[in-house]
């Protein structure tokens, strides 16, 4: 069984890496991925082996949560932690400025002492309020032998408390008897705590519009039915909905389920209604509706009325089916976010060693005297290294990518499709259901004898996708079963001069490996059962959503209306997705590249007085981790 689980209390990449890695170790669970910025782990579990009540035991035992309660929605329960966060978010700025005011005499307090003890009181409200759960988070890391950048914020602020609580009580006796100048750093403990509040604040904002596409398809589905019980109509919800139930849609209202139209009436006909069904298919017409027509969960009836018989129901609906698939598809991880997770696990334990290593060089180049800058640099490193940033940067793109994608109704099954998208350079395209579409009504005892433009149809846009394909410097190649002078004929007529007529199931497959030879990235297009060897083998397989289900459950990719123009669609968008991922990883590295040496003082060693204090550290840390999420919504604009 493979189930997309809501996973609450994630903060950076750390986080996801330690719950991904505690998933894949429990026996049963063959793989799992964790998506941060979906805030969801997508498992693949043997459910007779282990049951989601273990696993939500085993990852409460880390410090984190599993939703798999039917009664506790994750939506809610995230709405009600952003709304916690905000709380302490903006109690933590007015301690902050209270502190701040106190400790530049914008407000007197009388002597230094007073002063002292007031700030460190205020930031004992902040660390034990606001801050709370940033040691909680560290002491169950530390526990279980991980750490995340809860740990970093965790040490970074308890020792510039700490140390700032020993000057107020000692530092005369300790500093000013050996003639050292000494200060207290309350106000960097709590600017820290702060700026990282307000950064995740921003950031879990910012996290919701990429995950707008997967809630816009959820919208579709209605709360409530009306169904027919004795010639009478009345209005129930969803849920209670069973198969075979008779149901009534009237315009404007959304279907409830999958079913078999029994009557419909309009004022145009008599005996049929019209159903627009664009955000499921993108067709922009209404389809017509008679008796035995089947409908879709969440269409819109444009004209008339009808009844229909519920034939599938609940997660059996083909909306919700397209649902689990774009969760799927989010949640699951591109090559190149899995070598991000390897250096994620290893990040802050690193960051660590290296603030380690900052305090004990300034204390020997200092002495005692020099042993309060030795502190304040090592919890600026602490502060400044996110790897929150390197966590997002590919799983945000990806969210918004594929989101996008079925916007555009294309489904990606998994991010390695969206991935490959972008290296193809040569497609093979079926002809019969994918370029063109059979006429209706036809003798086909005296098909051979109509002219070809009367045994079927091309598809509309179909030369224009085409044309679109072979200008991107794709080459494209159709395969069909019709005898050569139909073949040539439709291939003219969608502006292909690569066909081949007269082939088997085979002669697909064994044109894809003859491509795949030459080091041709390939991807197949097809819609049918003799498409399916040429799918299954092709670097990118696209079925047509109207096509057969062995076709759909092969293809890596699903087009859900007729318009091929989707193709070079996907294609772009795959290149802009990736384009963005190494953007958002370059400059997540670059940030850690420059700004721990910056924070760590090393400019100091060659005579230049410019450092990173820890104030302005969790300030950059804050930014980094919005700036990667900002930037991967630019997709939304294309």
């Amino acid at each position: 069984m493979k189930k997309t689980i809501p996973v609450i209390g994630m903060a950076c990449a750390s986080c996801s890496a330690n719950v991904e890695r505690k998933l894949n170790s429990l026996e049963g669970i063959r793989e799992a991925s964790v998506s941060l910025p979906g805030r969801s782990a997508l498992v693949d579990y043997d459910p007779e082996t282990i049951s989601l009540e273990t696993m939500k035991k085993e990852i409460n035992g880390i410090g984190y949560d599993l939703v798999i309660e039917s009664d506790r929605s994750a939506v809610e329960i995230e709405r009600r932690e952003y709304q916690l966060l905000r709380r302490k978010t903006l109690f933590s700025w007015a301690i902050a400025l209270l502190v701040m005011s106190v400790s530049m005499e914008w407000i007197r307090l009388g002597d230094r002492d007073v002063a002292n003890q007031c700030s460190l009181l205020l930031s004992l409200a902040n660390l034990f309020y606001c801050g709370r759960d940033f040691y909680l988070s560290a002491w169950r890391q530390i526990r279980h032998g991980s750490a995340n950048m809860d740990t970093l914020v965790a040490l970074s602020t308890a020792i510039a408390f700490l140390f700032s609580a020993f000057n107020t009580f000692f530092g005369d006796e300790a500093w000013s008897a050996r003639g050292i100048e000494w200060h207290t750093y309350f106000d960097a403990s709590i600017m820290i705590i702060t700026f990282v509040l307000t950064g995740r604040l921003i950031e879990e904002k910012a996290k919701n519009g990429t995950a707008s596409s997967i809630r816009q398809l959820m919208g579709l589905a209605p709360k409530t039915a009306h169904i027919v019980v004795d010639d009478k109509v009345e209005e129930v919800p969803i849920s209670t909905i069973e198969v075979g139930d008779v149901l009534e849609v009237g315009p404007g209202e959304k279907v409830p389920v999958d079913g078999e139209v029994i009557w419909a009436t309009s004022f145009m006909t008599e005996d049929a209604a019209y159903v627009d069904e664009s955000m499921i298919t993108g067709e922009p017409t209404p389809a017509e509706k008679r008796k035995g027509s089947k409908v879709m969960a969440g269409t819109i009836p444009s004209q008339g009325k009808f009844r229909f018989r519920a034939r599938q129901i609940g997660e059996n609906t083909a909306l919700a089916h397209i649902i689990r698939i774009v969760q799927q598809a989010q949640g699951s991880k591109a090559p190149v976010q899995r070598a991000v997770d390897k250096v994620a696990l290893v990040f802050v334990p690193s960051v660590a060693g290296v603030a380690l290593l900052t305090f004990l060089l300034w204390w020997a180049v200092g002495g005692n005297a020099g042993l309060p800058h030795a502190i304040l640099s090592s919890v600026a490193v602490l502060v400044i290294a996110c790897p929150c940033a390197m966590g997002l940067a590919t799983p945000t793109a990806l969210m918004v990518g594929i989101g996008k994608a079925a916007e555009k109704q294309v489904l990606i099954k998994d991010a390695t499709a969206l991935e490959s998208l972008r290296a193809v350079d040569a497609v093979v395209v079926d002809k019969t259901g994918t370029l063109t579409v059979p006429n209706r009504n036809i003798d086909f005892t005296k098909a051979d004898d109509l002219p070809l433009e009367e045994r079927e149809t091309l598809k509309p846009h179909a030369r224009e996708a085409m044309a679109a394909l072979q200008d991107a410097g794709i080459e494209v190649y159709m395969m069909s079963g019709d005898k050569e002078a139909a073949a040539k004929y439709w291939a003219g007529q969608a502006g292909i001069s690569r066909y081949q007529s007269e082939a088997l199931p085979q002669d697909k497959e064994n044109l894809v490996r003859t491509l795949q030879a030459e080091g041709r990235k390939v991807a197949m297009v097809g819609d049918g059962i003799n498409d399916t060897q040429a799918l299954a083998l092709a670097d990118v397989s696209i079925a047509m959503g109207r096509g057969t289900d062995v076709a759909m459950d092969v293809a890596q990719v699903t087009l859900m209306g007729d318009d091929l123009r989707s193709i070079p669609e996907a294609v772009r968008l795959s290149k802009k997705t990736v384009r963005m991922i190494w953007e958002n990883l370059f400059w997540a590295f670059i940030y850690n590249l420059v700004c721990i040496p910056l924070a760590a003082g090393v400019l100091r060693l060659f005579g230049v007085d410019f450092q990173i204090t820890p104030m302005w550290a969790s300030a950059l840390m804050a930014f980094s981790s919005v700036s990667v999420v900002l930037n991967s919504l630019r997709l939304k604009l294309l």
